[in-house]
């Protein structure tokens, strides 16, 4: 009897306690816009109805607990994320950006962060925080219902907001651009480390994998095809190992589809930076397939509304059908 595993990607857009100051251009949220906010990102789970569900933005895990007690599907779900260590100079919590998971199938073992980079790889002298991710990819392992377990990895790769130095005024061009290069080698940087960590779980058991969250790219860009791992040399017969393919250009059917695939909304122009990878055993033509990606569907209409409490980017939701 075949049955459906269900994946999303959810950037929630900085989910925070109220008060709390996360940037010098944005104001904290009140009491009012706190609980509006819990109350759109509780409803937007409950539609989403994912049985594993990656999150970026979390600046409080404690806020989204309380996005769990506000919903209907998620309130006894398996949530665990990661809390960076104070900052050494002050003593006080980071105010950064992390991911979280929400999984309503059983964890085979504790998730795990990756902090660091591997050894070998590094931002060029003079970035910050050189040897480390910005937002620390999430591990976890997931069990099916048949036992077999899934890596599950969460992302959130640089954005292409222009990356400053201190000191960097004015309006000069040279700075504008400059500033452009250091986001678009840290994303480069965070990719080829992340491609690093898969490669190195390669080298265990061989178990399925979904890689999701937010790229910050579109499924074509350099940076998303150094994490697929696209181009690897390989043993005949084993062509697909290792590789990661997007869940919308393998499903089942796909040429019979018309749907409004989007994440971001922007000037009037739509992309999709928003993924869910997925890895050979869910790929039709390979030999080690264990299921299909049977529907890719894009929550999106609230992007159109920009209601003050929804997020700014679109949900994924991929099913996997098992066989």
């Amino acid at each position: 009897m075949q049955q459906e595993i269900r994946f999303a990607t959810f950037n929630v857009c900085n989910l925070s306690q109220p008060g709390a100051k996360l940037y010098d251009n944005l104001a904290p949220l009140t009491e009012a816009e706190y609980e509006a906010k819990v109350a759109w990102t509780a409803q937007q789970l409950d539609q989403l109805d994912a049985d594993v569900i990656g999150l970026q933005e979390i600046f409080s895990l404690d806020a989204l607990r309380d996005v769990l007690a506000h919903s209907r599907r998620y309130r006894e779900a398996t949530l665990t994320g990661f809390t960076p260590p104070p900052d050494p100079a002050t003593g006080l919590p980071r105010m950064t950006p992390e991911l979280a998971l929400i999984s309503r199938l059983p964890l085979a073992a504790p998730a795990q962060a990756y902090i660091m980079f591997p050894d070998g790889i590094a931002l060029p002298d003079g970035h910050r925080d050189a040897d480390r991710f910005a937002r620390a990819p999430l591990h976890a392992q997931v069990m099916l219902p048949d036992e077999r377990i899934v890596d599950v990895i969460v992302v959130h790769l640089k954005s292409k907001r222009p990356d400053y130095s201190s000191g960097d005024t004015g309006d000069d061009p040279m700075l504008h651009a400059q500033a452009n290069l250091r986001s678009l080698i840290r994303r480069g940087t965070e990719a080829v480390a992340l491609r690093s960590l898969l490669s190195a779980m390669d080298k265990g058991p061989r178990r399925p994998r979904v890689v999701l969250g937010d790229f910050n790219d579109t499924v074509d860009a350099v940076t998303t095809h150094i994490v697929m791992g696209a181009g690897a040399a390989c043993e005949p017969g084993e062509e697909l190992h290792g590789q990661l393919f997007d869940s919308r250009q393998i499903q089942s059917g796909r040429e019979r589809r018309r749907d409004s695939g989007y994440t971001i909304a922007h000037d009037g122009r739509h992309a999709t930076i928003d993924h869910v990878l997925v890895s050979e055993e869910f790929h039709p033509a390979s030999r080690h397939a264990i299921g299909e990606v049977a529907e890719v569907t894009y929550l999106n209409e609230h992007l159109a509304l920009a209601t003050p409490a929804a997020s700014d980017h679109g949900q994924v939701l991929v099913s996997l059908r098992l066989y």
